[in-house]
């Protein structure tokens, strides 16, 4: 079996004209075993639209295909959260009851003071007294302190709450469209799916791929490829509004949740999409040459048409390469799975 996985994994390095290398050998190792789902799904995806699979491609695919540091991310943000919500619930009580208990020990320092004798007397009971008195005041003057302190800890707290939000929003943001990104897009997804459910709407997905994306990297550099992915960023982000998301889901592609529209209704605004895209003649404001019509592909799926949201999603995803195959520039709408 060993010999056989070698086997295989040279013939993938020789038939795809990749170097050997480490990298290239864990990539082989891991597509051939399935032992990486996203990096297997991406790889079919390249295979299936006839695009080949280069080092560069198998960097950016690895550097985006990485679920386990996004889990591990999303997973120590919600502890660090619940961390902080416990912290916070905590600091309260505690200055809530610190401040109750500083108003009692003030009332009997006063009642001590006033029982204190004046002057003092020679009696012991009056020293132990005024002992307590002054005992009593340096545990008060202790307990105000311990007050001040519990009370910056709140507003410490309260930053910390929004340096962690802030940092939520920058985690879930792609930079280069100032578009939601796919860890973004994975919370919203199961945010609307309760929603819809729970309302009794129509939610849909779609997946939209920019066509011969590569030939406009290749033609034009990767930095004019980033101002094309920027300008249909915008153009998708149109149709955004409370009920219509738009993300990056990674590299060329985009994905759209469309909640409360039916499937025939989201293929409308995606086809309009679509159509205003195709229209518009863009061109490389660095050479002043065009980039030709720059057009999108997609697949739609009805969420809830499907036993589950990730069938729906494997099925937009098939739509949209269905679309690729069948000459882009086209909106199709996903096949129902059969029993």
């Amino acid at each position: 079996m060993r010999v056989q996985l070698l086997g295989d994994i040279s013939a993938f390095l020789l038939q795809h004209h990749l170097p050997v290398n480490s990298f290239t050998l864990c990539v082989a190792h891991d597509y051939i075993t399935h032992a990486d789902g996203h990096m297997v799904r991406a790889i079919d995806r390249r295979l299936q639209a006839r695009e080949p699979l280069t080092l560069e491609w198998m960097e950016q695919a690895a550097r985006e295909n990485t679920p386990d540091q996004r889990e591990t991310f999303s997973r120590l943000m919600g502890k660090l959260e619940h961390n902080i919500e416990e912290f916070g619930r905590t600091t309260t009580a505690a200055k809530s009851a610190a401040n109750a208990y500083n108003s009692a020990l003030e009332a009997h320092v006063d009642e001590l003071g006033d029982a204190a004798p004046r002057p003092p007397s020679a009696d012991h009971a009056a020293d132990v007294l005024g002992e307590l008195v002054a005992l009593a005041r340096a545990m008060l003057s202790r307990t105000r302190e311990l007050e001040q302190d519990l009370a910056r800890n709140m507003l410490q707290t309260r930053s910390l709450r929004r340096s962690l939000d802030a940092a939520r929003r920058s985690a879930e943001k792609d930079h280069l469209t100032g578009l939601p990104n796919r860890r973004a897009f994975e919370n919203r997804y199961a945010l609307d799916i309760a929603v819809a459910r729970a309302a009794h709407e129509h939610l849909c997905v779609a997946f939209c791929d920019i066509d011969h994306f590569k030939r406009i990297n290749d033609e034009h550099g990767h930095e004019a490829g980033d101002r094309v992915l920027k300008s249909v960023a915008t153009s998708l982000a149109r149709i955004s509004n409370d009920r219509c998301h738009v993300a990056r889901h990674g590299g060329e592609e985009f994905v759209i949740l469309l909640r409360g529209r039916s499937l025939h209704e989201a293929w409308d605004i995606l086809e309009d999409a679509r159509q205003q895209l195709a229209e518009r003649r863009l061109v490389n404001r660095s050479t002043d040459t065009p980039f030709g019509k720059i057009t999108l592909s997609g697949g739609i799926a009805d969420v809830f048409a499907f036993a589950d949201p990730r069938a729906a999603l494997r099925a937009a995803d098939k739509a949209l390469y269905r679309a690729k195959a069948e000459g882009r520039n086209r909106m199709l709408i996903a096949e129902r799975e059969t029993a």
